[in-house]
Order: C-alpha cells, then structure tokens, then sequence
C-alpha cells in the first residue's frame, strides 16, 4: 500500500455560527463546535483511507477562546499519526469576528482518531503516512506515543475485569 503525504487529507472547513448554534447569552454550545471537529477530522480521515471511518476517540479537547453567535469558525484538519487501521487527526478550530479588523483565535484543539472499516464493518489497513519534514516528524512521534500509552491503558483496563 503506497503511503500519502500529510497534506493529500489535510482540510479547511468554515461555518457561521448561527443563533440555533448558541445558547440565549449567544455563546455558542461546545458540542456544536465538536461535532463541526468531527466532521473535518472525518473528511481527513476518510480521504487518507478512501474508505468507511469511525471515530474511535477525541483526546485532549481543550477550549481557548468563547464562540458567539455571527462569529466565523473555522476548522483546520491534518493527520499527525497513522497505525495499522487507525489515524489520528490533529483538529485546531480559529474563531473570527468579521465586523472588526483582527486576526482569529484559537478557540480549540483535539485530536480525533479514527479507524478505518471495510465493508463488513471491520477494521482494515490505511496507507502509510508519509512525513516530508520535521515538524511532521515531531508530530508523528508524539501521535505515536499516544497511541501506545492507550493501547497500553487497555492492556490494564482488560486485566481488571
């Protein structure tokens, strides 16, 4: 299987947040910028593996900065480590108030991981990741140390039962 380049996934996605997003104060709900995470994590994902994905986890979701209503979210989404059949994707979600003249924000980050399925609905194999410079090297590394440490939470959570 022929690996692919971090950028051949990696995606852009933008929304304006709308009141059906928000709560009566105009802030907007977490979940909804969750699921909008999830969905661009999917779409890398889903084009890494040119297959059925699920979302198998969200790790480390941290809020930076409050989303009101009219503001731009916009989602970046890039893998950072593929293993046998499951892939992680780095999510950071930049908010924008359009009516003044300022950069966006970090409003979150997270890392999904996803697997990918064939049709019977079991795991298959992706395609390697391919890592063209250091940063994504380092990105790698530390996707991967990830991935261990939870396999081996598992490991110890199976021996409990």
């Amino acid at each position: 299987m022929v690996g692919k380049s971090v950028n051949y996934s990696q995606v852009t996605m933008s929304n304006v947040m709308l009141p059906q997003h928000a709560n009566p104060s105009g802030n907007v709900h977490g979940g909804e910028i969750m699921k909008l995470m999830d969905s661009a994590a999917g779409v890398v994902a889903r084009r890494h593996a040119r297959t059925n994905v699920v979302t198998a986890r969200v790790d480390k979701l941290e809020f930076h900065h409050p989303i009101h209503v009219g503001n731009v979210v916009t989602c970046y989404g890039k893998l950072t480590f593929v293993g046998k059949s499951s892939m992680e994707v780095s999510v950071t979600v930049t908010v924008e108030d359009v009516t003044i003249d300022e950069p966006a924000k970090t409003a979150l980050t997270s890392y999904f991981t996803f697997v990918a399925l064939d049709e019977r609905g079991k795991s298959q194999q992706v395609p390697s990741l391919e890592l063209t410079n250091e940063e994504e090297r380092c990105l790698f590394r530390e996707g991967q140390q990830r991935y261990l440490a939870y396999k081996q939470l598992g490991k110890k959570a199976s021996n409990l039962q």
